[in-house]
């Protein structure tokens, strides 16, 4: 990690002093690296012996947070892990912009590697990531989504690039089809196990353990599976309380949606949808034999749903 931290700093590198600037605070204000890791987890996993995949780790984490400077403009938040946001520090102009210099970046990155499959995964990852953000915006205010509709979301925005993080080590290390797929399926479940236990933590979590503000997928309007549950399993007066916040956004009920949440179960029961897909994850991973990069990724995964922040 920290060869891949002194790679990211490398790569970071502008003449553009403000393009410097927003990256460097971005990428120093924290962030699990959970997206990188996974490169260089099933990298070693699959026998990998060379240096690529320190440079596709860092396109990765570019890409995640091309999206998060992005996503925070779109949603004009103030606060991430605990911090000002960029968008709130420098202005929605120079995060929108930085965010496209990362993604540039990352493509001359990937180009590098010189790998026309390794090109392919992520830049149709990057396109799917895209059309989860546009899905996300139609489905804000619309508290007619379904389970289903509000998990191909999850698996555009979020888990894509965990799918694409954990078939690259397969692609770098020749795995053969069959578990190049298998790690692909691990990352998938992954990344949907750590989006579901984000909104999970949206209602539940410490905000300084968090780094951002209870309620604010709410305030969005963003109709998560916890408040799916509420519609689908609370009282008529529940299920229209919820309703109305979805559709009017903000946090004029936030304590009485609290309440209808708590009430019906609905964060166990999505932290159950989460514990499920980690388990399919595990599984996935059977195909690789046993080593210290395959018990990382069993770390990884537990720490995915009982994460708390």
């Amino acid at each position: 990690m920290k060869a891949l931290d002194a790679v990211i700093r490398e790569r970071l590198y502008s003449d553009v002093v403000l393009i410097r600037q927003v990256a460097e605070y971005i990428i120093g204000s924290g962030g699990k690296r959970l997206r990188p890791a996974m490169v260089l987890f099933t990298a070693g996993a699959a026998g990998y012996q060379g240096k690529n995949h320190l440079e596709l780790a860092a396109v990765v984490e570019f890409i995640h947070t091309a999206t998060l400077l992005h996503d925070d403009v779109v949603d004009e938040s103030e606060l991430r892990r605990g911090n000002k946001t960029a968008n709130a520090m420098f202005g929605n102009a120079a995060s929108v912009l930085v965010g496209d210099f990362l993604y540039s970046r990352a493509f001359q990155m990937m180009v590098g590697v010189d790998d026309i499959r390794v090109m392919r995964v992520l830049a149709d990852a990057t396109n799917i990531i895209a059309e989860g953000e546009v899905l996300q915006l139609l489905n804000c205010n619309d508290a007619d989504v379904e389970v289903e509709g509000y998990l191909r979301v999850i698996r555009y925005k979020t888990a894509k690039l965990f799918e694409a993080a954990a078939r690259l080590g397969g692609i770098l290390g020749g795995l053969p089809a069959e578990q190049e797929e298998s790690l692909a399926a691990f990352g998938m479940h992954i990344g949907t196990a750590f989006q579901l236990i984000d909104d999970v933590l949206d209602y539940s979590g410490n905000e300084a353990a968090t780094g951002k503000h209870v309620g604010d997928d709410l305030a969005e309007g963003k109709p998560t599976l916890p408040l799916i549950h509420v519609m689908k399993h609370g009282t008529p007066e529940q299920a229209a309380l919820v309703r109305k916040a979805i559709e009017n956004g903000g946090l004029d009920e936030l304590d009485a949606v609290m309440a209808a949440i708590h009430e019906t179960g609905a964060l166990e029961a999505t932290r159950a949808v989460a514990v499920a897909e980690a388990e399919l994850a595990l599984k996935a991973l059977d195909c690789l034999p046993p080593s210290v990069y395959k018990e990382s990724l069993i770390n990884l995964s537990n720490f995915a749903v009982a994460r708390e922040y």
